[in-house]
């Protein structure tokens, strides 16, 4: 398994009670850039200690928000292309079907790719429904235009040999070129979040790593639609290193220290919901089903545990946020023992997305966090699981 540092890179002095949203109409008034420079700072320097002590970095990005405050992954990826030595640079990631310019970001990933002499983690992602407006952009058809964006992405990384124009329903190109070449053949690997059985089908056909969100407990039904399309095509079963998942971990040497870090970092999940209601859910996002199922829910994210019990994702309380592995909380111990409870019952894993600061966190937790994870977490879920059985 490999373990991915990332931080949303928030600005939650803005997520004050009286702003109802936090997302497209809060104005930028709110936001001190000088704090948000020492954020900035803190967060890079977080993601070069997780390089040193053997994690891989993950950066995402949103828009017109105090809750991400990463409207361009490329910023980071190019900095932290030069700076960091070894880890996989992950993104997950681009919303290729709000970006405007398909060849531009595929010009941003080749020369990250470059830089880093071959370290990127191509992830693309559909863009979630509040930024569809900001896009200039209708969310009718948004999975159609996804995927010509990522055919002609590809197309552009692997046309080595001249030219070439793309005509399309939403793209249309002249003499597409793209320089560098990319540094990984014949293109970096290629993640795709996912949680329809249709989308999750159409990424398993491709091969590629799917990228999984605080699912939970009911992440091993997404996976299962994935080995399930595996089947269908008549291919080997994938390897975990086809699977992803997104956790928060509240990490500490004592166990009291650790819940209350993780008092701080549910602020992420308390804050990430508000969103103005004119943009929660634009016209052909959703499929009429999941609509209908999110009408019921009336605004509620729920997930389960293990025992069937429903949890509010985003107002649960701490211990059934556990209790259904959306957060991993405690000691190095107690971290250890939930990911690989959590990695049996999804059948396997290769890739943990670790939200390892979030909210208000300082820079010193933070550090801390990486520390043990790195240190005592990560060198004992390598480990074969017979082996560990048999130490134990």
């Amino acid at each position: 398994m490999r373990i991915y540092h990332f931080s949303e890179q928030p600005c939650p002095d803005a997520w004050a009670p009286e702003h109802k949203s936090l997302r497209v109409i809060l104005p930028s008034r709110n936001c001190d850039p000088r704090v948000m420079a020492e954020n900035y700072h803190h967060r890079l320097d977080e993601w070069m200690l997780a390089d040193e002590l053997g994690l891989d970095i993950m950066i995402n990005e949103h828009h017109a928000t105090a809750t991400c405050c990463c409207p361009v992954a490329a910023v980071p990826l190019a900095i932290l292309a030069r700076q960091t030595k070894r880890a996989r640079l992950l993104t997950l990631g681009y919303p290729i079907a709000n970006r405007l310019d398909p060849v531009r970001v595929a010009e941003e990933f080749a020369m990250i790719d470059v830089i880093s002499r071959g370290r990127l983690e191509m992830g693309l992602v559909r863009g979630v429904p509040y930024e569809v407006p900001l896009s200039v952009r209708s969310a009718v058809g948004q999975m159609d235009r996804f995927w010509e964006a990522h055919d002609l992405i590809i197309k552009a990384m692997t046309s080595i040999d001249g030219a070439f124009d793309w005509q399309g329903e939403h793209f249309q190109y002249r003499n597409v070129n793209v320089w560098p070449r990319v540094y990984q053949q014949p293109h970096p690997p290629v993640w795709i979040t996912g949680r329809s059985p249709q989308n999750i089908r159409e990424i398993a056909e491709r091969g590629y790593v799917l990228g999984t969100f605080l699912s939970g407990f009911q992440t091993k039904d997404l996976f299962d639609h994935y080995r399930k399309a595996c089947a269908d095509l008549g291919r080997p079963a994938p390897a975990p290193d086809r699977f992803s998942y997104l956790g928060i971990v509240a990490i500490a040497e004592d166990r009291k220290e650790a819940l209350r870090r993780a008092e701080v970092m549910v602020g992420y999940l308390r804050s990430s919901g508000r969103v103005a209601e004119p943009f929660g859910t634009p016209p052909g996002y959703f499929s009429v089903k999941d609509a209908a199922r999110m009408i019921k829910a009336r605004g509620k994210r729920t997930t389960t545990t293990r025992e069937g019990k429903a949890v509010d994702t985003h107002h649960g309380a701490i211990e059934d946020l556990v209790k259904a592995g959306i957060m991993f909380v405690g000691t190095p111990d107690d971290v250890t023992s939930q990911l690989a409870e959590f990695v049996d019952n999804v059948g396997g894993l290769g890739h943990f997305l670790m939200m390892g600061h979030a909210g208000h966190m300082t820079h010193e937790e933070a550090v801390d966090q990486i520390t043990l994870v790195a240190k005592e977490v990560l060198p004992r879920l390598q480990k074969p699981r017979a082996a560990s059985k048999q130490a134990a």
